[in-house]
C-alpha cells in the first residue's frame, strides 16, 4: 500500500522532527531545580502520559493499547498490523521553601516522540527520544559574615547552570510461546551543560572572579527487559516483568574557564579536559507485578534499584559540588516503589462516551540517588488521569496531573513542591493491512 511505502520517510521526518524540538527546547531550562546543581542534573521521570498518571509504572506493564517503551519486552502488547505513536508534553510548577525564603518557578517541556512498529509476527520494533536528566538553577547571595565584610566590603556570590542530556533509543522485542516476551534496547545519550559561578566584590581593589564549565558529553548504553503473561482468560490475566539497564560511561569534552579582574585589567585561563575524569550513570534493576481483571481493572506494582554510588560525580571537576560549609553532594543507591489502578467501565460502550474513557491513579516513594550532607534527597508523589478515546482503532487523548514533593526543610535542605501536568497524543491505525479489492 501506498502508506506502508512512506513509512521510512515518515519516521526519519518524525526523528527529525523530535531532535529539533529538544535542541531548540534545551536553549532554555529543561528543568528547574537547586538539587540539578550536582553531576548530570535532575534525573526525568521516564514513561508516556499514560505511564506516568499510574505512578509511572510499565515494568509488567502489556497494554495493546499504548506503547510502553520502559520494558522492551512490552512492545509485543500490540496489535501485529497497527502502526503506533505517541507524543507528549508536560508542564511543572514548583514552589520552593529553605527557611524563611520561598521562590516559585514554570517550566513547560516535550516528553517524548516515539514510533512503534510490527517487524514480524510477535515481534516489535520502537525508536524514540526522550529527555533523560536535566540542570536548571539560577541563584544568588550576599556574604553576611561580619567579619569578612569589614575587610573586603560586600560580596555577591552567583550561580548559574543550564543543559540537558536527551536519549535516543531504538528497541526490540519479540513473544515466544504466546506467553514470555523479551526485548532489547540500544541507548544514545547526549547533551550540553553549562555551569556558571561567580564572585564579585563590591571595592575595586578586590578581584572579582568569573568561572565555569562548559560540557559536551554523550555516552552509549542499553537496557534489557522480559515479562511472562499468563492469562486465565480473554478478561483476566497475570504479568510479572524485570528490566535491567547497563551502566554507562560519560564521554566527551569539559572545558573549564577562569576570569579574573582588577579595575581594567583581566587575567584568563581556559583548559580543555577530554573527560580524562571518568564518570558514568547509574545501573537501574526493576521488578514488577500486573493484574488484569473482567477486562476492566488494571493493577501494577514495581519496586526499582539503580546504583549510582561509582558514578564518580563526586569527585569529577565539573561534575562535583560543595557548598562553603563543607555539606556536599553525593551520588547515592535509590530505591523506588510504584503502584498504578486502571479503570474502563466498558471500552466497548456504544451509547455513553464516559464508559469508553480510562480513568487512572498512581503512588510512588523515590529515595533519590542523590543525598545532601549525608542526607538522602527523597520524592514521593500522588498522580491521577485520564485517557480521551478518538475516533477510531485506539487513539487516544491523555492528560493528568501530579503533585508532590521533593527534599525536606530538615538539615538546611530544601523542599520542592510540585503540581505537574502531563499530555500525550495516541496515535493507532493499521498501516499494513492488504486491500480485499483493487
Amino acid at each position: 500500500m501506498k502508506r506502508s511505502r512512506n513509512i521510512g520517510i515518515f519516521t526519519l521526518l518524525f526523528l527529525l522532527f523530535g531532535v529539533l524540538s529538544l535542541r531548540a527546547q534545551s536553549g532554555a531550562f529543561s528543568t528547574y531545580s537547586p538539587y540539578s546543581v550536582f553531576g548530570v542534573g535532575e534525573q526525568m521521570t521516564e514513561g508516556t502520559a499514560f505511564n506516568k498518571t499510574m505512578g509511572g509504572v510499565g515494568v509488567a506493564t502489556r497494554n495493546n493499547r499504548y506503547i510502553n517503551y520502559l520494558n522492551p519486552a512490552a512492545l509485543t502488547a500490540r496489535d501485529t498490523l497497527a502502526f503506533m505513536l505517541d507524543f507528549g508534553v508536560s508542564n511543572s510548577n514548583k514552589y520552593f521553601q529553605q527557611g524563611n525564603i520561598n521562590s516559585v518557578n514554570n517550566q513547560f517541556n516535550i516528553c517524548n516522540f516515539i514510533l512503534s512498529v510490527p517487524i514480524y509476527r510477535s515481534s516489535a520494533l520502537a525508536i524514540g527520544i526522550t529527555p533523560y536528566s536535566g540542570v536548571g538553577y539560577d541563584f544568588s547571595y550576599a556574604e553576611t559574615r561580619p567579619e569578612i565584610i569589614g575587610y573586603t566590603g560586600n560580596i555577591d556570590y552567583q550561580a548559574y547552570g543550564q543543559g540537558a542530556l536527551t536519549k535516543i533509543f531504538l528497541s526490540a522485542g519479540a513473544t515466544f510461546w504466546k506467553r514470555f516476551s523479551i526485548g532489547a534496547e540500544f541507548d544514545y545519550y547526549f547533551g550540553r551543560i553549562e555551569k556558571v559561578s561567580n564572585k564579585i566584590f563590591e571595592q575595586a581593589s578586590f578581584r572579582s572572579t568569573y568561572g565555569g564549565y562548559n560540557m559536551k558529553l554523550w555516552g552509549l548504553g542499553g537496557k534489557f527487559g522480559l515479562q511472562y503473561e499468563h492469562r486465565f482468560n480473554t478478561l483476566n490475566s497475570l504479568t510479572v516483568g524485570a528490566t535491567y539497564r547497563l551502566k554507562t560511561d560519560i564521554h566527551g569534552t569539559n572545558e573549564e574557564y577562569y576570569h579574573a579582574t582588577l579595575s581594567s585589567v583581566q587575567d584568563s585561563v581556559y583548559t580543555r579536559d577530554m573527560m580524562t575524569q571518568k564518570v558514568k550513570l547509574g545501573d537501574e534493576i526493576g521488578v514488577g507485578l500486573a493484574v488484569k481483571i473482567d477486562g476492566r481493572w488494571s493493577v501494577e506494582v514495581d519496586y526499582l534499584r539503580s546504583d549510582w554510588r561509582d558514578s564518580n560525580f563526586s569527585n569529577a571537576r565539573g561534575f562535583a559540588v560543595q557548598t562553603e560549609d563543607n555539606l556536599i553532594f553525593e551520588s547515592a543507591a535509590s530505591h523506588t516503589i510504584r503502584a498504578g489502578v486502571e479503570f474502563v467501565p466498558n471500552r466497548n460502550d456504544i451509547r455513553y462516551y464516559y464508559r469508553r474513557m480510562a480513568y487512572r491513579a498512581g503512588v510512588y516513594y523515590d529515595t533519590g540517588n542523590i543525598r545532601y550532607g549525608g542526607n538522602p534527597v527523597t520524592r514521593c508523589g500522588l498522580t491521577l488521569g485520564m485517557t480521551f478515546p478518538v475516533f477510531r482503532w485506539f487513539n487516544g487523548f491523555t492528560i493528568g496531573i501530579e503533585i508532590g514533593k521533593r527534599g525536606t526543610l530538615r538539615n538546611n535542605m530544601i523542599r520542592e513542591n510540585y503540581f505537574q501536568v502531563h499530555a500525550s497524543m495516541n496515535i493507532h491505525d493499521v498501516w499494513f493491512q492488504k486491500p480485499k479489492y483493487e
